[in-house]
């Protein structure tokens, strides 16, 4: 009797001690009940290659299959994971049939449990390419920010040096600064009206990227006319944190931008890539106000770029943009106006 009840201290001991301790009751899960892995094709045993960064910020629709291979050669041929929140296991074929891979596995992390989970994280660090697919954005953040999930993609941008892209949603959040959509999605007539409506929501991103620390990305751009909200969201980020060179990357449907790890860029695809930088604050960005952002005409400089199979230069992001821009845009009473 003595014995039995020794043990049931110890056990109550120990369940307070972990709910008191934060470090305790943080550290990575890993319960054979659940798991993110939905499919896997092609080896079952991870090898290691030799890699080389880069980034990838596709804008959506139908995937850009240029920018997949330049992956698949920055990987070295090696163990290329998918992660996303919802969907299924349809990238697995279908970048496996790009190129020379070792293996193609989606992960389909769709809560906090499952981000932190000790077999999610190792399946991210051991991969040699990651992709993150479209969806909401809104899932990430809520999901996978300060997570296992984000520790080990930092790991792989950081430290293992790999190759990053994402599609849609997956390119929101790589840029350093992210509409983060956790009020819902938000047209650019509303957001000109209105930069604090609180659809307009802008945060700092949880993964940092390099070239991209003070950039925001948008996609699908001109194809749901989202020139207007993207400049929304660079003058919120600019006012709201002190940003005082901004850059903003939107991605047309069926194309990419593809970033070496010099800076140097690449578009892929069918559409434009459209590269922004405004060095003044807005004139008028305040609640319940038109956005004013004019600098007579030149308030932010845009530099388009078409894409292509064989892919076209886009700007080189270590250096300073070239004096003359493909247009200038600017807002003057809630309209974006360009020259």
């Amino acid at each position: 009797m003595k014995s039995i009840l020794f043990l049931f201290s110890m056990v109550i001991l120990m369940a307070t001690s972990c709910k008191e301790n934060k470090e305790c009751c943080a550290q990575p899960t890993n319960s054979p009940l659940i798991q993110a892995s939905i499919g896997r094709v092609g080896a079952s045993l991870d090898i290691q290659t030799a890699t080389s960064a880069g980034t990838v910020l596709m804008g959506g629709s139908t995937d850009v299959d240029e920018a997949i291979q330049w992956m698949i050669r920055k990987s070295g041929g090696g163990d290329f994971v998918v992660i996303r929140a919802t969907g299924s296991t349809g990238y697995n074929d279908y970048i496996k049939g790009l190129g020379k891979l070792n293996s193609v596995e989606t992960l389909l992390i769709d809560s906090k449990e499952k981000a932190n989970l000790e077999s999610t994280r190792n399946t991210i660090m051991n991969a040699e390419a990651l992709f993150i697919a479209g969806g909401d954005q809104s899932n990430y953040v809520q999901f996978w920010k300060d997570s296992e999930t984000s520790k080990a993609i930092q790991y792989l941008i950081d430290v293992k040096k790999v190759p990053i892209g994402g599609t849609s949603a997956g390119c929101a959040i790589l840029s350093g600064y992210i509409f983060d959509a956790k009020n819902g999605s938000v047209t650019t007539e509303a957001a000109l009206a209105n930069p604090f409506d609180p659809q307009v929501s802008v945060t700092k991103n949880f993964i940092q990227v390099p070239f991209l620390q003070n950039a925001i990305a948008d996609q699908h751009y001109a194809q749901r006319d989202r020139q207007g909200r993207h400049v929304v969201f660079m003058a919120r980020m600019m006012k709201d944190f002190d940003v005082r060179a901004g850059m903003g990357i939107g991605v047309d449907e069926k194309t990419a931008v593809a970033i070496e790890e010099t800076g140097a860029s690449t578009v892929f695809g069918t559409g434009n890539a459209y590269f922004l930088f405004a060095d003044q604050l807005p004139d008028q960005c305040e609640p319940l106000k038109k956005l004013k952002w004019d600098n007579s005409g030149k308030a932010i400089k845009c530099f388009i770029r078409a894409g292509s199979g064989k892919g076209t230069d886009g700007l080189h992001l270590q250096e300073n943009p070239p004096s003359l821009p493909t247009q200038f845009w600017s807002v003057v009473d809630g309209v974006l106006k360009s020259n």
